[in-house]
């Protein structure tokens, strides 16, 4: 007889795939700048960016709850830095297009969402 996980592999939640997706987004837009651009604002643009999955991650590989939850509001603060802050600045500075950062800007909206809600889910399973 198979025995069933007993928990989802962090590659299978959707907030995890819209996280990694954002990562390679934002490579895209890291990637062409030039050296002094990477090292002003780029580099602190895609470290934020990818500290959201990261930070999915090793929560989810928490054993307390509540110890889960902290990464994840780093993970949203984390969203919020590389979208509200860096993105903008990118945009501003002419190192990314408009197309690009209406793109990236919707797509931290929906993650922002599933964060919320994955945290919501995180509390509703130490409560019950």
């Amino acid at each position: 007889m198979e025995e069933k996980l007993k928990y989802i592999p962090i590659q299978e939640l959707e907030v995890y795939k819209l996280a990694k997706e954002l990562s390679t987004q934002g490579w895209h837009i890291y990637q062409p700048l030039d050296w002094q651009d990477k090292k002003t604002m780029g580099d602190q643009f895609i470290q934020s960016t990818d500290s959201v999955g990261a930070n999915i991650v090793e929560g989810y590989k928490r054993f307390h709850f509540l110890d889960k939850i902290k990464f994840y509001y780093n993970a949203r603060a984390s969203l919020a830095e590389c979208s509200e802050h860096w993105a903008v600045l990118l945009y501003e500075r002419g190192k990314m297009d408009k197309t690009q950062l209406e793109k990236f800007v919707e797509n931290t909206k929906k993650l922002e969402i599933k964060l919320s809600n994955f945290i919501s889910s995180t509390y509703r399973a130490k409560d019950g």
